[in-house]
């Protein structure tokens, strides 16, 4: 049974896209998915996104190594993704 575990990341320079942010953190391992929300009118980063990680040691990983790092000159916040509230 796979488990897919859902990592938030935050304070993302406003260039960085879906690739590049899989590819920081496929260095971990398995990336499922990797989505850099966008303002619906502009089309522009919001700033933040959500990385889908098959293994729960590899996304404990990623959030211990990456969660306060620099990313182009911006440090990143990543932690385990919260239920969406009303």
């Amino acid at each position: 049974m796979s488990f897919i575990k859902k990592l938030f990341v935050g304070s993302l320079p406003w260039a960085t896209d879906d690739q590049q942010l899989g590819q920081l953190f496929s260095q971990f391992g398995q990336v499922n998915s990797a989505t850099v929300l966008k303002d619906k009118m502009t089309g522009r980063s919001r700033g933040f996104g959500f990385v889908e990680m098959e293994n729960d040691a590899e996304a404990q990983e990623a959030i211990s190594k990456l969660n306060d790092s620099d990313l182009n000159g911006r440090k990143i916040v990543v932690n385990e993704a919260r239920p969406r509230e009303n």
